[in-house]
């Protein structure tokens, strides 16, 4: 089963560290356990590699905890991190849904209390939604989570745990908007809940904005109108000592971030996580030879 980032953030078992096949030294690049972090680890990798910087891959640590541990510790120079992990659940502060205003607050704390680095931060926004079929929406009118907290008396929604108990999942929606009472509540594992709307067993599931199958399926992302969910933007956290060894990893890595937008990062994790089952390390190569970074 693909591990996603909302399966990732609830598991904390220790793992060890596993490299993959790369060059021996140079910039140690880590990822965290899920399909969009290891195609991240790969584009910023191989961005580095065709920049002439030797690389190490250490990807597939697990959760954040463990990622942080390793910067600590120097087993690995950087790796992407979203800004509503690092602010929910490293820094623990409340839920921000402005880029800048989160990125700010992220970079400048992880500067003076850990000596890391936030380099730029990507278009895309990996952050929680919900979303319906053409036909659920068609039929209840609903385009916006206003619409929904209005027609969720009617309606069954599919949800991890989490999402149950979280300030910016069920409590936060019903503390927002309104409303947000479902006829049917069913706690459904991440990796099923796109196979549970198509088979008609929930009509509104938690996704995240991301999600290769949200464009597969032509799903229906209802706009968060009064901005509830968190920014979750993606960028790559580095030791001020690698970056003091070696500059070049901000520019080249600068460059790729304006790239990064939901819609490429969407057709990236479908080409991994749906029928092609391709690697990421292939769905990256391609990507940064088709924008001439590769």
């Amino acid at each position: 089963m693909i591990l996603t980032r909302a399966r990732a953030l609830v598991l904390f078992a220790s793992a060890p560290l596993a490299a993959s096949c790369g060059s021996r030294g140079g910039v140690k690049v880590g990822s965290k356990n899920f399909t969009e972090e290891l195609i991240l680890g790969e584009l910023y990798a191989q961005s580095l590699e065709h920049g002439g910087i030797g690389v190490t891959r250490r990807f597939n640590l697990g959760t954040t905890d463990i990622a942080m541990a390793a910067l600590a510790r120097g087993e690995i120079d950087l790796y992407p991190e979203y800004t509503g992990t690092a602010l929910l659940n490293v820094l623990h502060l409340p839920p921000d849904a402005d880029p800048a205003s989160s990125y700010r607050t992220v970079k400048d704390a992880y500067a003076k209390r850990y000596g890391l680095t936030w380099l730029d931060q990507a278009p895309m926004n990996d952050t929680q939604a919900l979303a319906t079929t053409q036909t659920v929406a068609g039929q209840n009118s609903l385009g916006t989570l206003s619409d929904l907290s209005a027609k969720a008396s009617s309606l069954r929604l599919g949800a991890t745990t989490e999402f149950l108990t979280r300030s910016d999942g069920l409590p936060g929606l019903r503390k927002r908007y309104g409303g947000f009472t479902f006829k049917q509540v069913k706690t459904i594992d991440n990796g099923l809940k796109y196979q549970a709307l198509a088979h008609g067993d929930v009509d509104v599931v938690v996704a995240f904005s991301t999600d290769g199958q949200l464009k597969a399926e032509n799903l229906v992302v209802l706009e968060d109108n009064k901005h509830l969910f968190p920014a979750y933007h993606v960028a790559p956290v580095v030791r001020k000592a690698a970056l003091d060894a070696n500059p070049a990893i901000a520019q080249t890595l600068n460059k790729l971030a304006p790239l990064l937008t939901d819609d490429v990062m969407q057709n990236m994790n479908l080409q991994v996580d749906g029928p092609q089952k391709r690697e990421p390390a292939d769905v990256a190569k391609d990507f940064l030879q088709q924008n001439g970074l590769g």
